[in-house]
């Protein structure tokens, strides 16, 4: 992967994750879904800034990738993404305060060691 793709990458990586992070809090602003609300949490959806934001984030995400994809392999490109997982790990606990259990970080490492061995040059 050349500088230009694994820039191109980290842009899509970091939009993907600036989508979460904005849905996420569009969805806590929202409030909890119940049987009574379905309706209006569906309307309210299109005019929650931060769930605009974050769907135009996820958008930007897309249009980096397509553009990967037309420069790196699909067989490379697609499992590499699974680095947004990590990154949203990490921002549900720094930005939400969620617990990360031990045995997540070992998911997570097993993660970071498998996009390394698919990213390595043969």
């Amino acid at each position: 992967m050349s500088f230009q793709e694994f820039a191109l990458f980290l842009m899509s990586i970091v939009a993907g994750v600036s989508g979460q992070f904005f849905l996420k809090s569009g969805a806590e602003a929202l409030g909890q879904l119940t049987s009574s609300n379905i309706v209006s949490h569906i309307l309210r959806i299109a005019t929650t800034p931060q769930l605009v934001v974050g769907l135009g984030f996820y958008g930007v995400g897309a249009v980096l990738y397509i553009l990967l994809l037309t420069r790196v392999p699909l067989s490379v490109l697609a499992p590499a993404v699974a680095l947004q997982y990590v990154f949203s790990v990490m921002l549900g606990k720094f930005a939400f305060g969620e617990e990360i259990p031990v045995i997540r970080l070992f998911g997570l490492a097993f993660i970071i060691c498998g996009v390394v061995m698919l990213m390595a040059k043969k």
